[in-house]
Protein backbone atom coordinates (compact mmCIF):
# COMPACT_ATOMS: atom_id res chain seq x y z
CA UNK A 1 0.00 0.00 0.00
CA UNK A 2 1.52 3.46 -1.15
CA UNK A 3 0.96 7.04 -0.88
CA UNK A 4 2.18 10.74 -1.04
CA UNK A 5 2.46 11.92 2.94
CA UNK A 6 3.65 14.94 4.76
CA UNK A 7 4.45 15.00 8.34
CA UNK A 8 1.52 17.51 10.52
CA UNK A 9 4.04 19.51 11.21
CA UNK A 10 5.37 20.30 8.31
CA UNK A 11 2.52 20.23 6.30
CA UNK A 12 4.37 20.02 2.57
CA UNK A 13 1.94 20.64 -0.48
CA UNK A 14 2.84 17.92 -2.65
CA UNK A 15 4.75 15.61 0.15
CA UNK A 16 6.34 12.05 0.15
CA UNK A 17 6.15 8.73 -1.15
CA UNK A 18 6.08 6.30 1.57
CA UNK A 19 4.47 2.35 2.51
CA UNK A 20 2.28 2.41 5.04
CA UNK A 21 2.54 -0.99 6.60
CA UNK A 22 0.15 -1.18 9.62
CA UNK A 23 0.11 1.87 11.44
CA UNK A 24 2.88 3.19 10.18
CA UNK A 25 4.23 5.04 6.75
CA UNK A 26 7.58 4.37 5.98
CA UNK A 27 9.41 7.16 3.81
CA UNK A 28 10.74 5.82 0.10
CA UNK A 29 13.95 7.16 -1.48
CA UNK A 30 11.58 9.10 -4.24
CA UNK A 31 10.86 12.37 -5.03
CA UNK A 32 7.22 11.18 -5.56
CA UNK A 33 4.93 8.17 -6.70
CA UNK A 34 5.50 9.29 -10.27
CA UNK A 35 9.20 8.58 -9.88
CA UNK A 36 9.46 5.84 -7.97
CA UNK A 37 7.28 3.75 -10.70
CA UNK A 38 9.66 5.34 -13.39
CA UNK A 39 12.61 3.44 -11.00
CA UNK A 40 10.21 0.33 -11.70
CA UNK A 41 8.42 0.44 -8.11
CA UNK A 42 11.82 -0.30 -6.17
CA UNK A 43 13.36 2.35 -3.59
CA UNK A 44 15.29 2.33 -0.23
CA UNK A 45 13.55 3.19 2.74
CA UNK A 46 14.34 6.22 5.15
CA UNK A 47 12.08 7.54 7.89
CA UNK A 48 9.40 5.70 9.70
CA UNK A 49 6.43 7.90 10.77
CA UNK A 50 3.16 7.15 12.57
CA UNK A 51 0.55 6.97 10.92
CA UNK A 52 -1.65 9.20 12.74
CA UNK A 53 1.50 12.11 12.56
CA UNK A 54 1.04 12.49 9.16
CA UNK A 55 -1.57 13.84 6.31
CA UNK A 56 -2.04 11.78 3.13
CA UNK A 57 -1.42 14.10 -0.09
CA UNK A 58 -3.02 13.56 -3.79
CA UNK A 59 -1.01 10.28 -5.19
CA UNK A 60 -0.28 12.49 -8.32
CA UNK A 61 -0.60 16.16 -7.84
CA UNK A 62 0.81 17.18 -11.23
CA UNK A 63 -0.34 13.87 -13.67
CA UNK A 64 1.04 14.13 -17.16
CA UNK A 65 -2.65 13.38 -18.18
CA UNK A 66 -6.24 12.35 -16.79
CA UNK A 67 -7.85 10.14 -19.46
CA UNK A 68 -11.99 9.43 -18.10
CA UNK A 69 -13.54 6.44 -20.07
CA UNK A 70 -17.04 6.18 -20.64
CA UNK A 71 -19.03 2.77 -21.55
CA UNK A 72 -18.75 3.16 -25.27
CA UNK A 73 -15.17 2.82 -24.49
CA UNK A 74 -13.60 6.04 -25.73
CA UNK A 75 -12.40 8.69 -23.03
CA UNK A 76 -12.59 11.93 -22.31
CA UNK A 77 -9.26 14.08 -21.13
CA UNK A 78 -9.98 15.76 -17.56
CA UNK A 79 -7.89 18.57 -16.19
CA UNK A 80 -4.77 17.65 -15.04
CA UNK A 81 -3.91 21.02 -12.82
CA UNK A 82 -7.26 20.95 -10.76
CA UNK A 83 -6.03 17.92 -9.02
CA UNK A 84 -6.79 17.30 -5.45
CA UNK A 85 -6.03 15.51 -2.36
CA UNK A 86 -7.34 14.16 0.30
CA UNK A 87 -8.55 16.68 2.72
CA UNK A 88 -8.44 19.31 0.41
CA UNK A 89 -11.00 21.80 -0.02
CA UNK A 90 -13.05 21.69 -3.28
CA UNK A 91 -14.37 25.22 -4.16
CA UNK A 92 -17.72 25.48 -5.88
CA UNK A 93 -17.73 26.42 -9.63
CA UNK A 94 -18.79 29.69 -10.23
CA UNK A 95 -22.05 28.91 -11.79
CA UNK A 96 -22.99 25.55 -9.56
CA UNK A 97 -25.20 25.71 -6.34
CA UNK A 98 -23.66 21.85 -5.70
CA UNK A 99 -21.92 19.37 -6.87
CA UNK A 100 -22.35 16.05 -7.61
CA UNK A 101 -19.50 13.28 -5.90
CA UNK A 102 -18.80 10.29 -8.58
CA UNK A 103 -16.88 7.38 -7.05
CA UNK A 104 -14.61 5.48 -10.10
CA UNK A 105 -11.34 3.06 -9.54
CA UNK A 106 -8.10 5.17 -11.25
CA UNK A 107 -5.07 3.24 -12.67
CA UNK A 108 -2.00 5.38 -12.03
CA UNK A 109 0.32 4.42 -15.07
CA UNK A 110 3.71 2.87 -14.19
CA UNK A 111 7.17 2.41 -15.89
CA UNK A 112 7.16 0.87 -19.78
CA UNK A 113 3.18 1.84 -19.86
CA UNK A 114 2.25 -1.03 -16.99
CA UNK A 115 -0.03 0.32 -14.13
CA UNK A 116 2.12 1.15 -11.04
CA UNK A 117 -0.97 0.83 -8.79
CA UNK A 118 -5.04 1.64 -8.14
CA UNK A 119 -6.28 4.69 -6.29
CA UNK A 120 -9.84 6.13 -5.68
CA UNK A 121 -11.22 8.70 -7.58
CA UNK A 122 -13.53 11.50 -7.26
CA UNK A 123 -15.03 12.58 -10.26
CA UNK A 124 -16.39 15.98 -9.87
CA UNK A 125 -19.37 16.83 -11.97
CA UNK A 126 -20.97 20.09 -11.56
CA UNK A 127 -24.46 19.67 -13.43
CA UNK A 128 -25.88 23.02 -14.01
CA UNK A 129 -22.82 24.11 -16.19
CA UNK A 130 -22.62 23.05 -19.82
CA UNK A 131 -20.19 21.51 -22.23
CA UNK A 132 -16.59 20.25 -20.42
CA UNK A 133 -17.06 22.92 -17.53
CA UNK A 134 -19.13 20.26 -16.01
CA UNK A 135 -16.16 18.01 -14.57
CA UNK A 136 -12.83 20.24 -15.34
CA UNK A 137 -13.11 22.30 -12.13
CA UNK A 138 -11.34 19.45 -9.80
CA UNK A 139 -10.96 16.02 -9.55
CA UNK A 140 -9.79 13.81 -6.54
CA UNK A 141 -7.59 11.18 -5.96
CA UNK A 142 -6.38 9.17 -3.28
CA UNK A 143 -5.74 8.69 -0.08
CA UNK A 144 -4.01 5.50 -0.78
CA UNK A 145 -2.46 3.26 -3.59
CA UNK A 146 -2.93 -0.23 -4.00
CA UNK A 147 -0.23 -2.01 -6.03
CA UNK A 148 -1.29 -4.75 -8.56
CA UNK A 149 -0.56 -7.25 -6.41
CA UNK A 150 -2.64 -6.21 -4.33
CA UNK A 151 -5.77 -5.14 -5.89
CA UNK A 152 -7.10 -7.26 -9.01
CA UNK A 153 -10.16 -5.26 -10.34
CA UNK A 154 -11.53 -8.01 -12.38
CA UNK A 155 -14.68 -5.96 -13.42
CA UNK A 156 -12.47 -3.80 -15.25
CA UNK A 157 -10.42 -4.74 -18.18
CA UNK A 158 -8.00 -1.90 -17.31
CA UNK A 159 -5.58 -4.01 -20.20
CA UNK A 160 -8.14 -2.72 -22.80
CA UNK A 161 -8.35 0.62 -21.54
CA UNK A 162 -5.11 1.36 -21.18
CA UNK A 163 -4.27 -0.47 -24.89
CA UNK A 164 -6.62 2.39 -26.46
CA UNK A 165 -5.22 5.43 -24.54
CA UNK A 166 -1.96 4.61 -25.79
CA UNK A 167 -2.89 3.69 -29.66
CA UNK A 168 -0.79 5.81 -31.67
CA UNK A 169 0.88 8.06 -28.45
CA UNK A 170 2.79 7.08 -25.45
CA UNK A 171 1.75 7.06 -21.85
CA UNK A 172 3.91 8.32 -19.43
CA UNK A 173 4.36 7.19 -15.54
CA UNK A 174 1.60 8.86 -13.63
CA UNK A 175 -0.88 9.06 -15.97
CA UNK A 176 -4.59 8.79 -14.75
CA UNK A 177 -7.23 6.18 -16.44
CA UNK A 178 -10.04 6.21 -14.81
CA UNK A 179 -12.52 3.34 -15.42
CA UNK A 180 -16.30 3.97 -16.66
CA UNK A 181 -19.39 3.80 -15.10
CA UNK A 182 -18.77 5.07 -11.21
CA UNK A 183 -21.35 5.25 -8.30
CA UNK A 184 -22.88 8.60 -8.34
CA UNK A 185 -23.87 10.43 -5.05
CA UNK A 186 -26.15 13.11 -3.81
CA UNK A 187 -25.31 16.62 -4.68
CA UNK A 188 -23.17 18.52 -2.03
CA UNK A 189 -23.09 21.93 -1.26
CA UNK A 190 -20.70 24.67 0.03
CA UNK A 191 -20.35 23.88 3.87
CA UNK A 192 -20.46 20.14 3.45
CA UNK A 193 -18.01 17.20 2.93
CA UNK A 194 -18.14 14.94 0.51
CA UNK A 195 -16.81 11.36 1.23
CA UNK A 196 -16.51 8.79 -1.60
CA UNK A 197 -15.63 4.82 -0.97
CA UNK A 198 -15.03 2.04 -2.69
CA UNK A 199 -13.62 -1.11 -1.09
CA UNK A 200 -11.07 -1.93 -0.34
CA UNK A 201 -9.63 1.90 -0.28
CA UNK A 202 -9.82 3.89 2.33
CA UNK A 203 -12.96 6.65 1.91
CA UNK A 204 -11.47 9.93 0.42
CA UNK A 205 -13.10 12.85 1.90
CA UNK A 206 -13.27 16.67 0.59
CA UNK A 207 -14.60 19.70 2.60
CA UNK A 208 -16.65 22.12 0.03
CA UNK A 209 -16.88 25.88 -0.11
Amino acid sequence: MLCMFTPRETALERGWPGRIDGDRVIQLAAQTLQAFFTGGGGAREHAEYALGDVLLRAPVLHPPSVRIFAPSGDFVFANPAAIHGPGDVVHMPEGATGIVPVARLAAIIGAGGAIGGYTLMNDWHAPELAGVKVFDFATSLGPIVLTPDECHPDDVDFAALIAHAGRNTRLLPGEVIAAAGGTRLDPVHAGDVAEVSLPPFWPLRNPIA
